[in-house]
């Protein structure tokens, strides 16, 4: 789904331009101080060795060493390279993923478990490494004011791309492909998932095979976002051309994705398992180590957690939401390391604006209802004084092992996370509220609304033995002051899957209450936060039946000060006024408990002792350098 920039209100601040501020920019957004705390060096490293990077000196990061010939390539695309026959002397690597993969089309992926089967085999132009740094993956440099990248004006982006790269399939890769992608995200009938990173583009030009050229509809500083990480893969134009707009969910290419990367798809079971095969016009020599990727999807945490650190039967389990105390017990098993750097998501719940009770022309929590009693600013926060965080993040995350308490939405990278928030918890303080509003307890001690109904809440998640602990501890808080609570887990492989004619996928938010991880896309979190974006037109970003649950705003909340703001950090260039942008943006969300947030999770996935090379980084997926990974 496309969603056009709107601006709301009259009084946006115009950046007013000067040579010395435009260059004092471009080393800021070219080099934007991220920390090393998010991300876990090869080599498996303690929370207590991780430490916040140094900003990068320079503007223009230099290219890793694989693609610093490619840097200073011209422009123009080079002669297709010879198929290279991978070097598959780690015969196969075994995944386990027990939120199982349901599509492979990465700008139709609802849940990250879709994001991190699409990236093994799709990439972006860029990443963003451990330092703070981007690194080229199918651009050729970093685009920056000294090399002529980055526009003076701020309102636009020139990328040359790596010559001779070519899709799976042997086909060449040409900016064509990433014209195309763009029109594929914008064009709203395709439904794209993806579309909030994109909202800000004007258009896509290929200046030629070899040079993309990227225009804003206004001087942005996140000129970075579009097409860097797991939200910026590239999809291939020859083989989904036919498949853009409202045939966006027929292409073949969403159930067997190939594109530049290391592996494509051979075989794939929706919901249980994805083989991958080595890609053989792979432009890296001797890459990838492995012939085969078993990806197996489904079961729980826990057992993905003993399939690596007990049995040895695989030998990478991905996000291992699993109480500390079990985790702790599990490792023993001592055949794999946890890899558990912090930068991972928060685990948030949302409030539902709508009414799920009531049905409007065959859908429920239509636009135009409003839920009884959720609207009222002083029940929500009643509701959220009456979560205790500390026990949650005590019993159940480590304290610290697997994430720490957070009063934000917003906490990655550190620079963006505002100071100005709490994690109060209050009983007392609570029913006072409640109390006060005119919210009285009946004969069963359960509260009714001034307009008589029953304020009873349906609080749904995904299947896990750890959050349905967590429930547990909330339903207990909220039923102390006065509000029957009913628990609800929806299998994983359902909750997080991108069919729109499923009822319990969570951008239908069929309950009152709903609650998963989310984590940034970009250090310019313009994905992330446009979930609590609704701008001039509802019916594209609110999630709804008549766009096929795309819009990103599942809450269907709309505050006019949250909006106006939005609008205004998109073309905002200074990055520290930004970031003090994005922290009220996050005050208005946490002030206005549209979401709860809970923990600020580490990424807790874990490797077998034989594997090298994974490396977990906040901005893009867990397989973002796949190809480096071997054993031995």
């Amino acid at each position: 789904m496309s969603q056009d920039r709107v601006v709301v209100g009259t009084d946006l601040r115009r950046p007013r331009f000067t040579r010395r501020k435009l260059l004092r920019v471009g080393l800021s957004f070219a080099t934007l101080p991220l920390f090393a705390a998010c991300s876990q060096p090869a080599a498996p490293a303690s929370p207590a060795d991780t430490k916040p990077a140094a900003p990068a000196a320079t503007a223009a990061p230099a290219a890793t060493t694989a693609s610093a010939a490619a840097a200073q390539a011209p422009a123009t695309q080079a002669a297709p390279a010879a198929k290279v026959e991978p070097k598959a002397a780690g015969g196969t690597l075994k995944m386990l993923l027990w939120q199982a993969p349901t599509i492979l089309n990465p700008h139709l992926s609802q849940g990250t478990k879709d994001y991190y089967a699409a990236r093994i085999c799709a990439e972006p132009l860029m990443t963003v490494n451990n330092d703070g740094k981007f690194e080229p993956v199918l651009a050729a440099e970093v685009p920056s004011l000294q090399n002529g990248g980055v526009a003076t004006d701020g309102k636009s982006v020139t990328y040359k791309l790596k010559p001779g790269v070519k899709w799976a399939d042997g086909q060449p890769f040409s900016a064509d492909d990433v014209v195309f992608t763009y029109e594929f995200v914008s064009t709203k009938e395709s439904g794209a998932i993806t579309a909030g990173s994109y909202q800000n583009v004007e258009k896509v030009e290929a200046l030629d095979p070899g040079a993309v050229k990227i225009s804003f509809k206004e001087p942005t500083g996140g000129w970075f976002v579009p097409f860097v990480g797991y939200t910026g893969q590239i999809l291939p134009k020859h083989a989904m051309k036919d498949f853009i707009g409202a045939r966006s969910r027929e292409a073949p290419l969403n159930v067997k994705i190939f594109g530049t990367g290391p592996f494509l798809v051979d075989e794939f079971k929706p919901g249980d398992l994805v083989i991958y095969k080595a890609n053989p016009y792979y432009r890296e020599a001797g890459k990838p180590h492995f012939e085969r990727i078993e990806l197996k999807g489904g079961g729980d945490a826990t057992t993905a957690a003993r399939a690596v650190f007990q049995t040895g039967e695989f030998d990478y389990g991905w996000n291992l939401q699993v109480e500390a105390p079990v985790l702790q017990d599990i490792m023993n098993g001592g055949k794999g390391d946890l890899l558990n750097p912090p930068g991972s998501g928060v685990e948030q719940f949302f409030y539902n604006f709508a009414d799920p009770n009531k049905e409007v022309d065959g859908e429920r929590g239509a636009p135009s209802t409003k839920h009884p009693f959720l609207t009222d600013i002083k029940v929500r926060q009643a509701l959220t004084l009456a979560v205790d965080r500390q026990t949650i993040a005590k019993q159940l995350y480590g304290d610290g092992m697997l994430g720490v308490v957070t009063p934000n939405i917003l906490g990655t990278p550190k620079s963006l996370a505002s100071k100005n928030t709490t994690a109060e918890f209050s009983i007392e303080k609570a029913n006072a509220i409640l109390d006060e509003a005119g919210y009285k307890r009946g004969a069963d001690g359960v509260r009714v609304t001034p307009g008589g109904v029953r304020m009873k809440i349906l609080f749904q998640t995904s299947t896990n033995s750890l959050r349905q602990k967590e429930q547990a501890i909330i339903k207990d808080g909220w039923q102390k002051i006065g509000i029957e609570t009913e628990i609800k887990s929806v299998d994983q492989s359902v909750y997080f899957a991108s069919d729109p004619g499923n009822p319990d996928i969570f951008p239908r938010f069929s309950a009152d209450v709903e609650m998963f991880s989310s984590g940034v896309d970009s250090p310019f979190p313009v994905g992330y936060m446009n979930r609590f974006y609704t701008g001039s037109d509802p019916s594209r970003t609110w999630a709804q039946k008549s766009n096929n649950y795309s819009g990103k705003n599942f809450l269907k909340w709309k505050n006019d000060d949250f909006d106006k703001l939005f609008d205004q950090v998109l073309v905002e260039l200074d990055q520290e006024k930004a970031a003090g942008m994005w922290q009220q943006l996050n005050d208005l969300i946490v002030h206005n408990y549209a979401a709860v947030p809970l923990i600020d999770r580490t990424s807790s996935s874990a490797k077998s002792k034989q594997l090298t090379g994974p490396a977990p980084r906040p901005f893009d997926n867990e397989v973002w350098n796949i190809a480096d990974w071997k054993k031995g």
